[in-house]
This record gives structure tokens, C-alpha cells and sequence, in this order.
């Protein structure tokens, strides 16, 4: 659904329940409390979207056990929340959500990051790249300048700046990493898990880089200093032009991102970016039918969050 058709059914409650009920339950009801899919009583003509279940006798709707639990705000709401933020190519802030959507920036800004959770994407979902394809491996900085900063009360970080590995398969996916540092085994201990040893990878002249031919089917370098494009497909054009409107984004839409919460911007922009072939009507679908299983509160919300190595990759 575009807009236009969107607006005829976020403006019944009803019918935005039924929409995300057949989003997130494509084969029926399913019980959050006990995964029972039989014996599933209708109770909507009491309640909007009130259901119970037979087997393990408690009640539920189809927000309970996704980011819309315990939301006070209508689904019609969070829907065209939802698109908005699928729609737009850079992102929507808190602000603009705030006054289209008629709430408060406290809600807008709770709801935009419990969305983002529904877009986040398992980065080991699948290999990027294969035979015969390139992957593209480059680093950037996200942080402003201390003389830009005009706050009273700025601290030393106010001029910090984050690394962030962007891993751009050209036919495919993207993976974006905040990342604790630039050094040569941070970044190639992200990358050989995330890349098919099959893919050839092509990377900038940053020594960090070195030795990775030895794990992939080929390396190429591209040293910017002398040329920007190698053999006329040598290049990291896809990557710099990926951190171009990620940066466009934050720096024109959001301002400012704390560096706790950029991993949640990041996931944004790669869930868009991987779903860039769809529309914002396929895409918002896709948004909306993921927002099972995943729940966010506002304490663990505010509490500080780093993008460490270890936190990334727990397992490795």
C-alpha cells in the first residue's frame, strides 16, 4: 500500500488490527502465552482485536509479544509510523513524527527506536558475496566537529568521532558495524565471518586490510591517493556512496546520534538498503511482519549501550 490507500485503514482501529494480525499470523491466530494455534476464541465484538486461547485459557491481543506491547498509542499510529520510516530514503526524525503523528517527542522518539528493533537484521543470516562476486570492505568516521557544537554544557566527546566497516556486497546485502577501533585484527576479525571465502574483495590502500587475499578468493586494492577507480570494476564506489547517505541522514535529518544508540540507526539504514529492489509498501509489510518476538523497554532503552567488538560478536 502507498499512502493514500494506507490512510483508509489506519483511520478504523479495527481494520489496522486485522492488517497487522495478517502480517504477523499469515496462517491465523497464534497464542503469544503458549504457541497454541488451536481452539483460538474471537472476542473482538467485545474488545478490538481480543482474542483467548483454548489451551492455556489467557487473553491477547496481536500486540502482546511484539514491539507494540503495552503501547497506549493506536496501531493506525504506529502503521503509519512505520511507513514513514521505510518510506524515507533518509530517515524521519522524532520531531517530524511528533507532529504528524499528533504525540509527544518522548513517544515518538520510544517508538522510532522500538521500530528500528523491528528492522534489526541477524548480520550472520547469510554469507555476503559467492563465486565470482565482489564485495566491497571501507571504513568511516560518524561525529561532527567541536567548533560546530554550541552547547553550554559540551563535554570532551562532544567532538568524538565513531568508526563504522560497511561490508556492501554489489549484488546483494549490506552489513554496517560501529566498531571500537580501526586496527587490522578488529576489522578482518568482522569480515571473515560476514563474507563467503568465494567472494573476491576490493578495499581501499588501508593497511588494516592486508592478508585478507589469503582468506578470500582475491584482494584488490584501489590507493585513493593516485586513483579512484582500478581496472575500471576496481573500486569502492558502492561502499563510499552507502556512507554517503548515511551520513546525509544523520548529519540533515537526525543532527545528533549518541554513539549508545547509533548500532540502532545503523540497523535502519541497512534494513532499508537491503530491501531497496521492494517498495515502501513491500518493505513497511516486511517491517510490520518482523515486529513478533521482539520487545523493548524504555529503562534498558536509555541505559548506555557501546558497540564493542565483543558485543557484536558474542560468540566469537
Amino acid at each position: 500500500m502507498n499512502l493514500a490507500q494506507l490512510s483508509k485503514v489506519v483511520s478504523d482501529e479495527a481494520k489496522a488490527f486485522e492488517m497487522i494480525e495478517k502480517l504477523r499470523w499469515p496462517n491465523g491466530p497464534v497464542c503469544p502465552h503458549c504457541g497454541g494455534t488451536e481452539r483460538i476464541y474471537d472476542l473482538r465484538k467485545t474488545r478490538v482485536g481480543l482474542r483467548k486461547c483454548g489451551q492455556c485459557r489467557k487473553q491477547f491481543t496481536v500486540r502482546v509479544g511484539s514491539i507494540f506491547e503495552d503501547s497506549p498509542l493506536p496501531l493506525g499510529k504506529w502503521i503509519l509510523a512505520i511507513h514513514l520510516m521505510c518510506s524515507s530514503k533518509k530517515g524521519v526524525s522524532s520531531n517530524q513524527l511528533k507532529r504528524e503523528l499528533g504525540i509527544s517527542y518522548q513517544s515518538a522518539w520510544f517508538l522510532t527506536h522500538r521500530i528500528r528493533l523491528a528492522m534489526t537484521q541477524d548480520p550472520l543470516r547469510s554469507l555476503l558475496g559467492g563465486e565470482n562476486k565482489i564485495v566491497e570492505l571501507d571504513e568511516t568516521y560518524i561525529g561532527g566537529k567541536p567548533k560546530n557544537n554550541l552547547h553550554k554544557n559540551k563535554t570532551k566527546a562532544a567532538g568524538k568521532k565513531v568508526a563504522v566497516m560497511t561490508l556492501i556486497d554489489r549484488e546483494g546485502e549490506v552489513r554496517t558495524v560501529m566498531v571500537p577501533n580501526t586496527q587490522k585484527r578488529t576489522l578482518q576479525a568482522i569480515a571473515k565471518p560476514l563474507v563467503d571465502k568465494s567472494a573476491t574483495i576490493v578495499t581501499d590502500a588501508h593497511l588494516s586490510y592486508e592478508g585478507l587475499g589469503q582468506h578470500f578468493a582475491g584482494h584488490h586494492v584501489v590507493d585513493h591517493s593516485k586513483q579512484f577507480v582500478r581496472a575500471v570494476i576496481m573500486h569502492t564506489n558502492f561502499a563510499e556512496s552507502y556512507h554517503s547517505l548515511l551520513k546525509r541522514g544523520l548529519f540533515g535529518t537526525f543532527h545528533h546520534v549518541s554513539e549508545k544508540h547509533l548500532p540502532r540507526y545503523l540497523n535502519e539504514f541497512e534494513f532499508r538498503w537491503n530491501s531497496r529492489k521492494e517498495t515502501d509498501g513491500d518493505r513497511t509489510n516486511a517491517a510490520i511482519a518482523a515486529t513478533g518476538g521482539k520487545r523493548l523497554t524504555y529503562k534498558p532503552l536509555k541505559a548506555e549501550r557501546k558497540g564493542t567488538l565483543s558485543q557484536l560478536f558474542p560468540n566469537r
